[in-house]
């Protein structure tokens, strides 16, 4: 028996972006609990760079890289309750997301909002999951504080903000060019900030009368930890979910015990199951109503094709794009 086949973006060998390859390979089948989706589109990350240079988990020679999706429920295994074969959905992976399709833990799904178009809600689950998590699971922001979000034009960082807004915080964001400053405040920023090797920090703690801020969501890394420090209001919180600056740094634990501050860092790809599952559920119910009555909205920059998907990953290494990108199966 032939077994079916399926497109999808392979890494040749870890390397440049001129690695990733349109291959067909087996389809996968779903096991036990588990559903097929036909993809729609593929969200890009910046973990997606890391997994094609083989840094990442789900990345190396022969693996397909990708961490979220949206698409089609296409197949359903046994023992799978409350989806069904034509359903829209959407959810993360922990790679193999740049396919024309995936098999995924019933559980793990995420219904798309309604409204929201499937190439559209590609962008959603990894940059809307991590800031959701991250900065409101974790660390609790609430309305009535002050969140700090660094590359705030990025995926995450667009996602971030307008998640704060919503829920009645005060928004400053950082971000290295003017023009993802201009579309930020555009998405709920009520203080942008130039960012990079700049003494941002000196801004911030001006902003807020020199209390400085509750909640950090750090998007780049190393060089903003000192600047980090000098502006963590007391009993702050500083999460930590991207290093593309560098992931080391000189840590002043004076400065943060006397704020009785915290660091905690975070990933999502290698999650537990259930973690993951908790975590879709949470979204679903308080994150999907918000998409459906237009209080948020995905940012999407630029689409691509799968043949795309190398210029695609050129584009966020150049750091070009205000929002997300995604890579279109379905036409």
């Amino acid at each position: 028996m032939v077994q079916a086949e399926m497109r999808a973006i392979v890494i040749r060998e870890p390397g440049p972006p001129s690695v990733l390859e349109l291959r067909e390979v087996p389809r996968p089948e779903p096991g036990r609990g588990e559903v097929r989706v036909r993809v729609a589109a593929s969200g890009v990350n910046r973990a997606d760079l890391l997994q094609r240079l083989g840094r990442y988990p789900g990345g190396g020679a022969g693996r397909i890289p990708g961490l979220e999706y949206a698409g089609t429920v296409e197949a359903v295994g046994a023992d799978v309750k409350g989806w069904a074969v034509g359903d829209p959905a959407m959810g993360l992976v922990g790679g193999g997301g740049y396919a024309e399709e995936v098999v995924v833990h019933h559980r793990e799904l995420i219904r798309t909002p309604a409204g929201v178009s499937l190439d559209r809600a590609a962008s959603l689950p990894e940059a809307w999951l991590t800031a959701w998590d991250a900065m409101v699971r974790q660390s609790g922001l609430s309305a009535g504080e002050t969140v700090l979000i660094h590359a705030v034009g990025s995926g995450v960082g667009t996602a971030a903000s307008q998640l704060a807004s919503a829920l009645g915080a005060r928004v400053i964001g950082t971000s290295r060019t003017e023009a993802k400053l201009e579309g930020a405040s555009r998405l709920g920023v009520d203080t942008p900030v130039l960012g990079g090797a700049r003494e941002w920090a000196d801004e911030v703690l001006e902003a807020t009368g020199g209390r400085g801020v509750d909640v950090i969501l750090d998007l780049v890394g190393g060089p903003y930890l000192a600047g980090n420090l000098r502006c963590i209001a007391q009993r702050g919180r500083i999460i930590v979910v991207g290093v593309p600056a560098g992931r080391e740094a000189s840590l002043d634990l004076r400065s943060l015990m006397t704020r009785r501050a915290s660091i905690t860092g975070t990933v999502l790809s290698t999650r537990p199951l259930e973690e993951k599952i908790a975590l879709a559920q949470d979204a679903h119910r308080r994150m999907v109503p918000l998409f459906e009555s237009a209080a948020l909205e995905p940012v999407v920059f630029r689409t691509f094709a799968p043949e795309e998907a190398a210029e695609a990953h050129e584009v966020m290494e150049q750091n070009l794009n205000f929002g997300t990108l995604s890579i279109v199966w379905a036409s």
